[in-house]
């Protein structure tokens, strides 16, 4: 036993970039570790979920900008293949990017943690661990992303009308349209017509979203 972590059973980690480069200098580094063992490096998305599927790693670096099936496409891919067999795996994506297009789509796409390729060997070992552990490891910058998005989703509903949020509020206590018109006192046809148009401002896909929406926001409570 070394540092909490048993050499008999190393944690198998697999390597996704398409820069040869990066995968051989981070392995390299890696390898170091004795708790670590690299059980395969993929220089693209397409690979990356070929080879996670049949090596099974447990903890795999992703890179996100990609030609072809980019990281957060193979990042959705690797855990539903996983979800799908009873497996567990945990992506940490290691990337140059910090913008909120790409931090939210990954972290939504499954990934457990997010770092920067500025970050030291060191600390992405770490971060292997602790995700191997089930700890979460997120750059500094991306908590603020999160956070920020967090703020402008939670605005959302502010531009909803008082009927609207009413509804909003009847759809996260699971009720049907007719139930929303019994209890508001309103015609099926008009629950139909703000239904929609609260779908529309929230930029969400359907009633269920709204549901969920309504709950995440812990607006079922509220009163406006």
């Amino acid at each position: 036993m070394i540092g909490g972590f048993n050499l008999e059973k190393k944690i198998k980690v697999m390597l996704v970039d398409d820069h040869e480069m990066v995968r051989m200098g981070l392995g390299a580094y890696i390898s170091t570790d004795e708790a670590i063992e690299i059980v395969g490096e993929a220089g693209s998305g397409k690979e990356g979920v070929e080879m996670a599927i049949e090596r099974k790693p447990e903890v795999i670096l992703m890179d996100l900008v990609m030609e072809g099936m980019n990281g957060i496409e193979a990042t959705k891919a690797i855990m539903e293949a996983f979800e799908e067999r009873g497996w567990e795996v945990k992506i940490i994506v290691l990337t140059s990017f910090i913008e909120e297009e790409k931090v939210m789509p990954a972290l939504e796409a499954g990934a457990f943690s997010y770092l920067l390729k500025t970050t030291k060997a060191e600390d992405i070992v770490r971060a292997i661990k602790k995700a191997h552990e089930g700890e979460s490891v997120l750059e500094g910058k991306v908590s603020q992303v999160m956070l920020n998005s967090s703020r402008k989703k939670a605005e959302k509903h502010e531009i909803l009308t008082e009927r609207e949020f009413e509804v909003l509020l009847e759809l996260g206590r699971g009720k049907t349209n007719k139930e929303i018109s019994e209890t508001l006192f309103i015609g099926i046809k008009t629950v139909k017509t703000h239904v929609s148009n609260i779908l529309s401002k929230l930029e969400l896909e359907d009633r269920t979203k709204a549901a969920v929406y309504a709950n995440k926001h812990h607006l079922v409570d509220e009163k406006k």
